[in-house]
């Protein structure tokens, strides 16, 4: 249910270590640091003004405690302008307040993954490798070695290929092996936004990310105690192919690329 109009007359919020609470017809939007928690209406319990303070307090089942969200060192007067406003919204809900609110409040990590990273520096160095080889089949033309080009095109190319496709398939294989066998396996379900999937994060919270997959359910794995860390697992015979080829992708590469070398240094020797 998205909120219905005055939200924009509502203050936006800055607080501390660049912290910002802002009200959006899709809800509330905290954005921290390191990652942005956005909370949808139907979550929503009350806000709270407590001097220079906001607290987001979340719908909570009867008997249980509500999970409360807070940003400090905001403006004391637009606190309570943004408190007030909020909660004039709010109170024109027809539904139950007995809903647990929690899963209405996703966190979206901004931090860059363990496999994002990788996955840049393993495209910088498929670009650097290949403007290598381009070099090496430009120096042997310019030198006259025609004979070296012929083997060093379909030989050079074949390690090159093999070795990207070898490091890539190692390092997935070994990192999926790593998550499943010591890091926590969850399920992520499908969102409302397109491509968007949420999942428990352990501590009570629930996360969320993007995925191009359409399916209704992802299984996703983390690292013990980051579960900002998530990963979204492939499937068993895809697991089980990057285990196996991989690193013969990856030798066979290897030894292609040393062939390709002594090849090099013999024809420029002669």
């Amino acid at each position: 249910m998205p909120m219905p109009n005055p939200i924009s007359s509502l203050p936006v919020l800055r607080g501390r270590g660049g912290a910002v609470l802002t009200a959006e017809d899709l809800g509330l939007v905290l954005d921290l640091p390191r990652e942005q928690i956005t909370f949808t209406p139907d979550g929503l319990g009350r806000i709270r003004a407590e001097g220079r303070s906001v607290l987001i307090e979340l719908r909570a089942k009867a008997g249980t405690t509500p999970r409360v969200h807070r940003i400090d060192d905001v403006d004391a007067a637009d606190a309570v302008r943004f408190a007030e406003g909020v909660n004039a919204i709010l109170a024109n809900r027809t539904d139950s307040d007995d809903v647990d609110g929690t899963p209405f409040a996703l966190i979206r990590s901004l931090a860059p993954t363990w496999w994002s990273t990788f996955r840049r520096r393993f495209w910088r160095g498929v670009l650097g490798s290949f403007l290598v080889f381009v070099a090496l089949c430009v120096l042997a033309a310019v030198l006259g070695e025609g004979e070296l080009l012929f083997f060093l095109i379909p030989l050079g190319g074949l390690a090159w290929l093999s070795l990207c496709c070898g490091t890539y398939g190692t390092v997935r294989a070994r990192r999926e092996r790593f998550l499943t066998e010591r890091g926590v396996t969850v399920t992520a379900v499908r969102a409302t936004t397109p491509g968007g999937y949420f999942f428990p994060d352990g501590t009570g919270d629930y996360r969320c990310f993007s995925h191009p997959d359409a399916g209704p359910a992802l299984t996703v794995a983390h690292p013990p105690g980051n579960p900002a860390d998530v990963l979204v697992l492939s499937t068993p015979f895809t697991q089980f192919a990057n285990t196996l080829s991989g690193p013969v992708l990856l030798i066979g590469g290897a030894l292609l690329a040393l062939l390709n070398g002594a090849l090099a240094v013999g024809f420029l020797i002669d």
